[in-house]
């Protein structure tokens, strides 16, 4: 029997927050400036952790659900002028997490596009980017800026029309359930890192393909998982 063709495009969706960057910190230090700003107190930093990926109004919503929707949309607002402050005073640090440059090296070398699928801003992840020289490995950035973010499929969606990729040939690559979801409600494979922001048992849980304990796994997991 003859096997099946595999897809002509293949494509690896990283996280920012978390898989390819520690951004932890800067995100903590951002929400807990816009807390103060309304008068809110200060948030608790492992919960600020939990929400990153999320869409950030939707993030604040959690945080803060006894709110009203209104003080949702101020405080994701004075959370963007505080992170941008912070950018702009050279204050901010998200690391590159090892191993992540030779994994998105050895998948380009395969012939894999890469792309990035976050709840960052567009603004905040061409910074990232930009910073560590690496906007040029991927062909499509999807930010929560346009349409619903995770665990929404919208943002693995948009990447295959923008790709010419197919369901079959993708698979998400993230530290959250967030990204598990989404990649599961999109029909895409996952690769779960376990040095992000939730624990491995959650993203196992959550369906993920494989579980990667270092940056420089990734690659034969999502090589393995495209040639399944």
């Amino acid at each position: 029997m003859t096997a099946p063709l595999r897809p002509s495009l293949r494509l690896a969706l990283f996280d920012c927050d978390g898989t390819l960057v520690d951004s932890q910190f800067a995100i903590i230090d951002a929400m807990t400036a816009a807390w103060a700003e309304h008068g809110l107190g200060v948030p608790d930093p492992m919960a600020v952790r939990r929400m990153v990926g999320l869409s950030l109004v939707e993030a604040v919503a959690l945080l803060l659900p006894a709110e009203a929707p209104d003080l949702h949309v101020a405080v994701a607002e004075s959370y963007k002028r505080a992170f941008a402050a912070s950018r702009g005073r050279g204050e901010v640090h998200e690391p590159l997490f090892p191993g992540i440059l030779d994994t998105l090296a050895a998948l380009a070398d395969a012939g894999v596009l890469l792309g990035v699928a976050t709840g960052k801003s567009r603004r905040g992840l061409d910074a990232v980017l930009k910073g560590h020289g690496i906007t040029g490995r991927f062909v499509t950035l999807q930010t929560a800026d346009v349409g619903p973010g995770k665990p929404n499929p919208h943002m693995v969606q948009r990447a295959l029309a923008e790709t010419g990729a197919a369901e079959a040939g993708t698979v998400v690559i993230g530290d959250t359930t967030y990204d598990i979801q989404m990649a599961r409600n999109a029909r895409v494979a996952s690769v779960g890192v376990s040095w992000g922001y939730h624990a491995v048992a959650e993203l196992e849980a959550a369906g993920a393909d494989r579980i990667v304990h270092g940056g420089a796994e990734v690659a034969r997991a999502v090589l393995d998982l495209l040639e399944r």
